[in-house]
């Protein structure tokens, strides 16, 4: 990049410069810098250096002075040089000073300057006429006051302006001020100015940081799903108790509970944290009976019935598991039983609530599967029938733990009403918030106890956003891979989770309580 510079007149050797004739200075150099950038000059400065095109450039005045700088930018450093100084040559050609120069553009270009500070005289004499005109009708000392330093004001301009102009006619006679010098001609550049590849690189990965994170934050903005324990908190006012991440095997596994198959497993701890959360709650309020749902299909609401069953039962309590989603049961895969019989056969049928049971693996741990199909389930599960079976397995257990089906199927609102508590398994990212509060206001409505929320198959990726302790990455197969692997701060972990979720029931209950 090249430079020239040019000042308009020579009042820099002027001993004693008045203000007009500095005002004068700025208005030329303001002239000169448009007449730079026009056609005529551009055209004579190719014809001067044969050249076919002109690289870029610019002509602007220098603020507050009455110098003009000439910027050339190309990929020639000579080139640039050598245009610079030409175009500031071919400017001063058409100044007075210069060898183009005619009487008549000269009194044009003046006329022009003149006729400008005529109309900025006649302006300002009129605002001076007006201001007097107001200073009749005032009352107020301090209004006069005000109004008459504005006049002086005015007057003090139209001083100015006037010896302005009486300079710029004195000038158009000796044509001193309107003349163009170059103060400082372009030198041959010996720097490049761009590109900086460090400062590009810099740039480019700042905006791609940037637009990295508005997108990241549109998506979470436009995803309205229960993602956190948080989103649980503020929509629907309930505490996650139970963190269960997602296993590598299918989550309805046919082939027995994953609790008791990898009984040392970070999962299986979750769900004895998840146990040790409801024998918490269960100090306030007894709770018998639990139906487990979930706001939608897909969630794993029935792994978590019958694996929480599995850890009540190995905490020494009798557990009674129980099948009552009709439509599409599932616990009798889960524990691998057969489903000859079940909770259908005792409601039509007359079955004897104690042949129903089936045993697995303990005398402690007993299920009911669903039995035979039926047409009209809700009527199974709404009847007085049904409040005899409950009562009477109540009697024969500690605990009861109802599979039902999901929220999106009305059976589950006539079992709630049966029940101690209900336990609502959410997958993360799986259910809108709208809808959830939706089927949450359901249970509300009809006056039954939510005790919380299970977060199941929390994804293995991303488990900051469940506490921060990535313990799952590591799948463990058995307990001695478990022994071997299992990270130190698992039970920091879990006691952790158990903390915050105490901290939240006893919270709601200071709500209820106020």
């Amino acid at each position: 990049q090249a430079k020239t510079t040019l000042m308009i007149g020579r009042l820099i050797d002027d001993p004693n410069p008045s203000s007009g004739e500095f005002y004068l200075a700025e208005q030329l150099a303001s002239a000169y810098a448009d007449v730079a950038n026009r056609r005529p000059v551009y055209d004579a400065t190719k014809a001067a250096l044969g050249l076919d095109a002109l690289p870029e450039y610019l002509a602007r005045t220098v603020p507050g002075s009455q110098l003009i700088d000439i910027t050339v930018t190309d990929v020639n450093p000579l080139r640039a040089q050598l245009v610079a100084n030409e175009l500031a040559n071919q400017l001063i050609l058409r100044s007075p000073s210069g060898e183009l120069s005619v009487d008549q553009v000269r009194r044009d270009f003046i006329n022009q300057q003149i006729d400008d500070l005529q109309s900025q005289i006649v302006n300002t004499q009129d605002e001076i006429a007006k201001l007097q005109e107001k200073l009749g009708d005032l009352n107020s000392a301090s209004e006069i006051q005000d109004t008459q330093n504005e006049i002086t004001i005015q007057q003090q301009k139209l001083t100015t302006l006037q010896g302005t102009y009486g300079n710029l006619l004195l000038n158009t006679q000796q044509g001193a001020t309107n003349s163009l010098i170059v103060v400082e001609p372009a030198e041959l550049p010996t720097t490049p100015i761009g590109p900086n590849k460090s400062l590009t690189i810099l740039i480019a990965a700042g905006i791609g940081f940037v637009l990295a994170a508005g997108a990241a934050f549109l998506l979470d903005y436009l995803d309205d799903t229960l993602k956190t324990p948080e989103d649980v908190k503020r929509v629907l006012g309930l505490p996650v108790i139970g963190f269960i991440a997602e296993t590598k095997e299918t989550e309805e596994e046919p082939n027995g509970l994953y609790v008791s198959k990898n009984p040392r497993s970070p999962v299986a701890e979750a769900y004895r944290s998840l146990r040790a959360n409801l024998q918490f709650m269960s100090e306030e309020h007894a709770l018998k009976s639990i139906l487990i749902t979930s706001t939608n299909i897909g969630v794993g609401k029935t792994s978590v019935a019958a694996n929480l069953a599995a850890v009540m039962a190995q905490g020494d309590k009798r557990v009674v598991l129980i099948d009552a989603d009709l439509h599409k049961p599932k616990i009798h895969e889960v524990v691998n039983v057969a489903n000859k019989f079940g909770l259908t056969d005792i409601y039509l049928n007359g079955l004897n609530v104690e042949k129903a049971l089936i045993n697995f693996k303990d005398e402690k741990f007993k299920v009911i599967s669903s039995g035979r199909y039926i047409e009209n389930p809700a009527d199974l599960l709404a009847s007085e029938k049904m409040d005899q079976i409950l009562a009477k397995l109540e009697e024969m257990a500690d605990f009861i733990i109802i599979d039902s089906p999901p929220l999106v199927v009305a059976d589950a609102l006539f079992l709630a009403a049966k029940v101690d508590g209900i336990l609502l398994v959410v997958r993360p990212g799986h259910i809108r918030r709208k809808v959830a509060l939706g089927m949450l206001e359901q249970f509300k409505r009809s006056g039954v106890r939510v005790l919380g929320v299970v977060f199941n198959r929390i994804p293995l990726t991303g488990l900051d956003a469940y506490g921060g302790v990535n313990y799952y990455s590591t799948y463990y197969t058995n307990d001695q891979d478990a022994q071997k692997t299992a990270p130190a701060n698992l039970n920091d972990y879990m006691h952790h989770y158990y903390d915050k979720a105490q901290a939240g029931i006893k919270n709601l209950r200071s709500k209820k309580a106020g």
